[in-house]
């Protein structure tokens, strides 16, 4: 898989461990880009000449290719947003403050980024309701309307029972959103098995191109909420003092949409499928413990998470030692990894830090590369601490 990826061709020494944050992109999705700029490019949705043809047929092809992805039953059912934060914040803006109210209740799970738990305090101020926090499984009420919680944590690398929560949740009619980030480019998604009423990936974290989310919705919440852009193609009828929208998805996606990284978004997809989740899960794992077992022999050496069955990545830090310095040495040796707060600060707080380390793996990592790592780590952490 790694020859197939061209930033190792033209950096051979890059240990590329941030795959977390956003994955490299194979030749087929580069390819698709540029073919779509190149010798079918055209507006969508707005026109009938040849390209614009051509442009919308592409378009609704990825739309198509998603909902199999995920295993959705309608295609209406998948939305084109900007980023998993933007498809988040759709849910918030649109679902949660048409249908919140003072006593009710939004739950969150205490090991979310950022982007699943600031759009949920911003509803509950605009709407009144009560936003209350829970780690492991959730305590759902009567009260309660809104879930959210990521499938896959970005610290911990967490996989959290969806299904069960979705099961429960449905029992006093709550909502179960769900941030599917880091998980969609490692696990086999099923919408429809794991029940719950949204769920929200990046086209960046699964080998395609950034500025690209996808928001699945169950068609009749879809159906009911209103839109929070206006403008083009959003639209069914406009007069000079109102205006009737279109259906979903096209209500959620105002103005000229990412056509062309909608397009090479399929390739994304197309090459995931063909290898297969299973085996990429497969060749992670491996690497991931393979990673730990060499991280469990360094003294002052902390993992956040040990989860056996937790996904590709591994956060930790290590006593005296700041991960921003770790990190900057590293990069000296061409290995590039996360440090910093990773947008989860209520996450690591409960760890008692305010900053860690995080490797995490594609589909392009090698044993040699860990080994690599490893090593390197070592002789930095040995630097750091010499007076």
């Amino acid at each position: 898989m790694r020859d197939q990826f061209p930033i190792f061709k033209h950096h051979p020494s890059l240990v590329y461990l941030d795959s977390a944050a956003t994955a490299h992109k194979p030749q087929c999705v580069i390819d698709s880009l540029t073919k779509f700029y190149s010798e079918e490019y055209g507006t969508v949705h707005r026109a009938i000449y040849r390209g614009a043809l051509i442009a919308t047929d592409r378009y609704n092809d990825t739309r198509e290719t998603v909902r199999k992805f995920v295993n959705a039953e309608h295609v209406e059912e998948i939305v084109f947003t900007r980023g998993t934060t933007d498809a988040l914040n759709l849910i918030a803006l649109s679902w949660a403050r048409t249908n919140l109210k003072p006593g009710d209740e939004i739950l969150v799970s205490e090991m979310e980024h950022h982007s699943n738990l600031v759009p949920w305090q911003m509803a509950a101020q605009a709407t009144g309701a009560t936003l209350r926090t829970f780690d492991g499984m959730p305590t759902i009420t009567s009260a309660t309307k809104l879930i959210a919680i990521a499938h896959m944590t970005n610290v911990t690398g967490t996989i959290n029972p969806i299904a069960l929560i979705a099961k429960e949740a449905k029992k006093v009619g709550a909502i179960l959103v769900v941030d599917g980030a880091q998980a969609a480019p490692h696990l086999k998604i099923d919408v429809q098995a794991l029940g719950c009423d949204f769920y929200a990936f990046s086209s960046h974290k699964c080998y395609g191109p950034t500025g690209l989310g996808i928001l699945y919705g169950k068609k009749e919440l879809l159906d009911s909420m209103p839109p929070i852009f206006g403008g083009g193609d959003m639209i069914d009828r406009v007069d000079l003092d109102q205006s009737t929208y279109a259906k979903a998805p096209l209500r959620f996606e105002a103005g000229t949409p990412i056509i062309a990284s909608v397009v090479a978004l399929k390739a994304a997809l197309d090459f995931i499928e063909e290898i297969g989740q299973e085996k990429i899960a497969a060749h992670e794992n491996n690497l991931r413990i393979k990673l730990e077992e060499g991280l469990s022999s360094i003294e002052g050496l902390r993992i956040l998470g040990t989860d056996p069955d937790k996904g590709p990545l591994t956060t930790f830090a290590i006593k005296g030692i700041h991960s921003l310095d770790l990190a900057t040495l590293l990069d000296l040796k061409n290995i590039a990894i996360r440090s910093g707060n990773l947008c989860a600060q209520p996450t690591l707080r409960k760890f008692g830090l305010e900053t860690a380390t995080r490797v995490s793996f594609g589909i392009y990592n090698t044993i040699e590369e860990v080994d690599h790592f490893l090593s390197e780590l070592k002789k930095v952490i040995a630097k750091l601490q010499t007076p």
